[in-house]
């Protein structure tokens, strides 16, 4: 499409490009019926999951090719997109294990007499600068920076050393050899490349590597901390809202993240349900916030969990840093960085579970932390639910769909069937009752593709991969 308007005496020619019109989440009047299809799912059978083997992390890197998964015994696992076959163009590659190593050991402080669980807590790629990949890796005390390297080639021909790697007498060596690089099975190498320890008192629960791509923030309940990559032994603290007396103390931060483009800019979130977005350019310490993002609560729905159930337990900008997305124990809030208070769009997650919340408190699923993600053109959001279902949100047609991650939808290219959760006392044929529902099965950790419409959930100790399939 294009037009013609006279600006001061001059015709300029705008021509506008609009792109064709999916909906992401279901059937559309007048746009591409999408829909999601079962792709692969990754971990044991099992009825006794290990409590180790819990995923407690997913995360794509920049290109969406690598995908990484932290458990609570320290492992990671990355797994690598196989290129398109021959046989099938069409069909997309599919993850299969590219490395598996143990990232964090228990630890215990004899100082505070404390355990340190070895539990990954949070994986963020680096941007990639040559043939390896590197990832940073956080328990709750200490951040490590991995690097991913292959090698499909060996020296042979050493003068000092035989084949076998004995040391050959020296006085015997009566020629120089070259030695030869000889072709070898590809080796996938994990090797930590720093330790950023003996910077948080309390337990890290946010990293994030800002866009300048040389430094990185690590967040805990009290303090927020700026490193560089290449310095091990000191940071920066940027934030610090540990009052003078703890018995003061009335919030923690939940969550914290970097702008994708300002490296200046940063937000953290706080269990009373606030927001704060800091500008590093305005103090060292950043105890004064730039904007402060804040709901108004309606005083006919205060109730005793009130306070507990409005506690962020994820935030995260969009792609194009205009929006940054927040997800508490009930919904998901989209919020106009130019606009502080309020939301701009609220999606409720499970309604349905506010009449639950006295059983949920005693049952202490209350407390659990949800994360959100982005789709990559930021036009579609995602997080986890119970009983293995996740919720999808299109914000263009402010349509939503609730999927569920299970075994008995695992067909190769199987379309998933929305689910539905009666509130009421008569339910159809397909719905689920809220009384029914599985409290222990719940998604946490889910993650998009930045590029394409796969998608990464974590249930437990299995890991479902689902992607699109456009009618």
């Amino acid at each position: 499409m294009q037009f013609a308007i006279k600006l001061k005496g001059q015709y300029v020619q705008i021509i506008v490009h609009f792109p064709t019109s999916v909906c992401l989440v279901g059937n559309c009047p007048g746009r591409n019926d999408f829909q999601w299809c079962f792709s692969q799912v990754k971990g044991a059978i099992d009825e006794d999951v290990a409590e180790a083997d819990i995923i407690s992390t997913v995360e794509f890197n920049y290109s969406g090719e690598l995908l990484a998964t932290g458990d609570k015994g320290g492992r990671v696992v990355i797994f690598q997109r196989e290129q398109e076959s021959k046989n099938r163009p069409h069909s997309r590659g599919e993850y299969n294990v590219y490395s598996t190593f143990q990232s964090h050991e228990p630890e215990f402080d004899y100082l505070k007499s404390l355990e340190i669980e070895e539990k990954i807590n949070k994986i963020r790629w680096l941007p990639q600068q040559n043939a390896a990949h590197s990832l940073l890796s956080t328990n709750d005390k200490t951040i490590k920076l991995w690097k991913i390297s292959e090698r499909d080639k060996r020296a042979e021909g050493y003068n000092l050393k035989d084949e076998d790697g004995r040391l050959r007498d020296p006085f015997r060596i009566t020629s120089l050899r070259v030695p030869v690089l000889m072709p070898m099975d590809l080796m996938v190498e994990a090797s930590p490349r720093r330790i950023f320890a003996n910077a948080h008192t309390y337990h890290i629960n946010s990293i994030s590597v800002n866009s300048d791509h040389e430094t990185y923030l690590s967040a805990d309940d009290l303090r927020i901390n700026l490193w560089h990559l290449e310095i091990t032994d000191r940071s920066f603290n940027i934030v610090d809202i540990k009052p003078a007396n703890m018995e003061e103390l009335t919030e923690v931060i939940t969550a914290a993240e970097c702008h994708p483009h300002q490296c200046n800019v940063f937000v953290y979130s706080s269990s009373k349900g606030t927001i704060r977005l800091c500008d590093m350019r305005a103090a060292a310490l950043c105890d004064r916030q730039s904007k402060f993002f804040e709901e108004p609560e309606d005083p006919s729905s205060r109730s005793f969990f009130s306070e507990i159930i409005s506690s962020i337990s994820d935030v995260k900008f969009s792609h194009s840093g205009r929006y940054m997305m927040t997800r508490d124990y009930l919904s998901v809030k989209v919020w106009d960085l130019n606009m502080e208070n309020r939301p701009v769009e609220t999606y409720q997650v499970h309604e349905y579970l506010r009449s639950k919340l006295c059983s949920l408190y005693e049952n202490d699923c209350i407390f659990d932390k949800f994360e959100c993600c982005w789709n990559g053109s930021d036009s579609a959001i995602m997080t986890g639910s119970y009983n293995n279902f996740f919720r999808m949100f299109d914000r263009n047609t402010r349509r939503d769909i609730t999927l569920e991650a299970s075994r008995e939808n695992s067909k190769p290219r199987a379309v998933l069937k929305p689910r539905k959760v009666s509130t009421g006392g008569k339910r159809k044929k397909d719905e689920i009752s809220v009384d029914s529902l599985d409290f222990n099965k719940k998604i946490l950790h889910t993650a998009w593709h930045p590029k394409e419409n796969v998608i990464a959930v974590a249930a437990t100790n299995n890991l479902y991969i689902f992607q699109d399939k456009i009618n």
